[in-house]
């Protein structure tokens, strides 16, 4: 047992160390978001921004195969409306069928339609792309994260830090630029800070003035990256602000009943000496 204990101590302090040496050797920053916290909400504006960034840039490479058009009008979402929801699904062309003949056909997205990929098949995108396939954006920003070491993973626990996602996905949005000296790539191999290896397939997606906002906000990279960020989060999570809600109401009345719970033991008790 005490072999054996030692064993279980020496994995996890290995561990704790080649996650901490990850963490060193990758920093990525924690940015300030409007979702963050026990109580944090989406910012309405910024998903739609983050939406017209997905459509015009990443849609063209990306698949979001889990969302349907429905959810852009739901609630706790970007806030379209079903008209707005309605039009943003007919820009779209869906395969369908077969009809009569027995033929596939096209026609205009529904709201009850799911994003369509851009490719119809993996094959088609592998071979479009080099043998790389672009991963499906559904969920990217829950099956990404930030590493952390044990003893801030803890910490994440009290703070309640759920961010990693959108934090990996900024950095990596933001971190091309040119390989330090040494460092060779091949023709189709991009440099990154944050990217495992630092060489990835995908050529920086964004430049400045790419995407036009209606709103005023500046029209740059780094806002960019922080919008379809924050817009993959939702579409990753789209019941957060519920869920916090909930969870919120929860903790009051577990507390109330703890109260009550003490009071009417004291209460049954108190004849017994």
């Amino acid at each position: 047992m005490r072999k054996t204990a030692l064993l279980i101590a020496a994995a996890a302090l290995l561990g704790s160390v080649s996650a901490q040496a990850a963490e060193q050797a990758i920093h990525i920053d924690r940015q300030p978001w409007s979702f963050a916290g026990p109580f944090g909400t989406y910012d309405r504006a910024q998903l739609q921004r983050g939406y017209r960034v997905y459509k015009e840039v990443c849609s063209t490479c990306h698949s979001m195969k889990l969302v349907a058009f429905r959810n852009l009008a739901q609630p706790g979402g970007p806030g379209f409306t079903e008209a707005q929801a309605k039009t943003v699904a007919a820009e779209y062309k869906i395969n369908d069928g077969p009809n009569d003949k027995g033929e596939m056909f096209e026609r205009a997205g529904r709201v009850t339609d799911y994003f369509p990929s851009p490719d119809p098949n993996e094959q088609a995108a592998r071979a479009r792309f080099n043998g790389s396939l672009p991963p499906d954006l559904s969920v990217i920003a829950k099956a990404r994260g930030v590493e952390s070491g044990v003893l801030r993973g803890i910490l994440n626990m009290f703070t309640q830090y759920q961010e990693g996602g959108p934090d990996y996905i900024y950095a990596y949005l933001t971190g091309y630029g040119k390989p330090p000296a040494g460092e060779e790539l091949t023709p189709t191999q991009h440099w990154n800070s944050v990217f495992p290896g630092h060489k990835t397939q995908m050529p920086p997606p964004l430049t400045d003035g790419q995407v036009e906002y209606t709103d005023g906000t500046p029209a740059t990279v780094s806002q960019y990256a922080r919008d379809v960020s924050a817009f993959l989060m939702w579409a990753a999570e789209p019941h957060l602000e519920a869920r916090k809600r909930i969870g919120f109401q929860v903790m009051i009345f577990l507390i109330v009943l703890a109260g009550l719970a003490y009071y009417t033991k004291k209460k049954v008790w108190a004849d017994l000496h």
